[in-house]
């Protein structure tokens, strides 16, 4: 099973890969990167630019570039999308009035030379809030299921308690195990 091919992937030297991390200001970007690295989550200021973390998980160097997602910085985030391995795009799950620009910044992102066929993980973040509208839901809204050039998943989470993070995670490393076959 995975586990077993993940144990043989261990054996090699570490792979490692570029994701970039997007989404809306105040999505949760970063406090989904700092819950990635076990790092506290309790102060977080909105990123001015951007941040870099390498996260080891399931035997592979993850390098997660989180850009900042104010209007002002997005025509910006093209400029990192090179040798893209993984695209997670966050949202805000009860910032109900900015669904539709999220959804068109996706749409655009998607349409990207340098991010074509690659593999998509939305995270359907702030899930503990009661405002927060259901992953199902927002990947309708995103119409998710247009996209047939890549594989795609939505998660639901709280990057503030974890809940879901990890989900997420293991549906990478089943994209990454996959693409080495």
């Amino acid at each position: 099973g995975l586990l077993s091919i993940i144990q043989r992937l261990k054996g090699s030297p570490e792979q490692e890969l570029r994701i970039v991390l997007l989404g809306l200001d105040n999505a949760g970007k970063t406090t989904l990167l700092k819950r990635l690295a076990s790092e506290e989550v309790s102060t977080i200021t909105p990123t001015q630019g951007f941040n870099i973390k390498s996260i080891h998980s399931h035997g592979f160097k993850l390098n997660v570039w989180d850009i900042g997602g104010q209007r002002s910085i997005r025509p910006y985030w093209r400029k990192y999308l090179g040798s893209t391995d993984l695209l997670i795009y966050v949202i805000d799950s009860a910032d109900q009035k900015r669904f539709e620009e999220t959804r068109q910044e996706l749409a655009e992102l998607t349409e990207e030379e340098s991010l074509m066929g690659v593999p998509l993980l939305v995270f359907a973040n702030k899930q503990d809030l009661v405002t927060a509208a259901p992953a199902a839901e927002i990947a309708e809204g995103l119409s998710l299921h247009t996209y047939r050039d890549r594989e795609w998943q939505i998660q639901a989470c709280s990057a503030l308690s974890g809940e879901g993070v990890q989900d997420g995670m293991n549906w990478i490393s089943s994209q990454i195990v996959n693409r080495k076959k």
